[in-house]
């Protein structure tokens, strides 16, 4: 009997080899600058997050309980097209997901410390001193430390072990814009979403969980000076 699970998670693999050709060929069919550009920067802001358990974790249906926590990093942007540039990225992020029931009395939390790089693609529109954009691209990280806090609940404690998987894989996407001067530099707003592909805990067969993806939404602000 074949397993329907491969067939699922080739899915998120399949999309993403999509959205790499469909942008990889955007970028490359846009007219090109006389001279490239260099941003450098740095960036920090609030996130929440959540785990997509199969099958469900009780206490976590209510979205408005996602934990809140930070991510900060560097940023480096090349552009050699008036459109469209690549950006790399190198940060910290806090995900985790939250268990909580007022009736049954527990409130757990788990923060998962990660390091995280993302490739993006930054596509751009707009005037001369304002902008608004778009980041979409894969992205990696890996998990340096857990935590939990909290009281834990009886009905289930398959995800309360320790995870099996520290190296993540999967998809960031966001939206934002920014003003920019030569002289002062480029101050940025952007609100962006990433899903993983890979799964915290294992998902054979003889497993609990047949999925445990997280997804995690950032409001960042950056400052990036332009070096070439």
């Amino acid at each position: 009997m074949v397993d329907t699970r491969i067939h699922i998670l080739s899915l998120p693999v399949k999309l993403l080899l999509l959205l790499l050709l469909t942008f990889g060929g955007h970028i490359s069919a846009q007219p090109r600058l006389e001279q490239s550009e260099m941003f450098v920067g740095a960036y920090g802001g609030a996130t929440a997050s959540t785990v997509f358990f199969t099958p469900n974790v009780g206490g976590m249906s209510d979205l408005l309980t996602m934990p809140i926590g930070f991510n900060a990093g560097l940023m480096f942007r090349y552009g050699a097209h008036k459109v469209c540039s690549m950006q790399v990225e190198a940060g910290y992020v806090q995900r985790g997901w939250r268990e909580y029931s007022q009736k049954d009395g527990y409130d757990y939390r788990r923060t998962l410390h990660y390091v995280q790089i993302p490739f993006l693609a930054h596509i751009h529109f707009g005037g001369a001193h304002a902008q608004g954009f778009v980041n979409l691209g894969p992205e990696i990280a890996y998990c340096l430390l857990s935590q939990e806090s909290g009281t834990k609940q009886t009905a289930s404690t398959y995800q309360y072990r320790a995870i099996d998987h520290p190296f993540d894989w999967g998809v960031a996407g966001g939206v934002g814009f920014y003003g920019m001067s030569r002289k002062v530099g480029v101050f940025q707003l952007e609100l962006r979403v990433h899903y993983s592909f890979g799964s915290l805990y294992n998902n054979s067969r003889a497993e609990h969980f047949a999925a445990s993806n997280s997804l995690t939404a950032s409001l960042n602000f950056a400052y990036l000076w332009q070096i070439k």
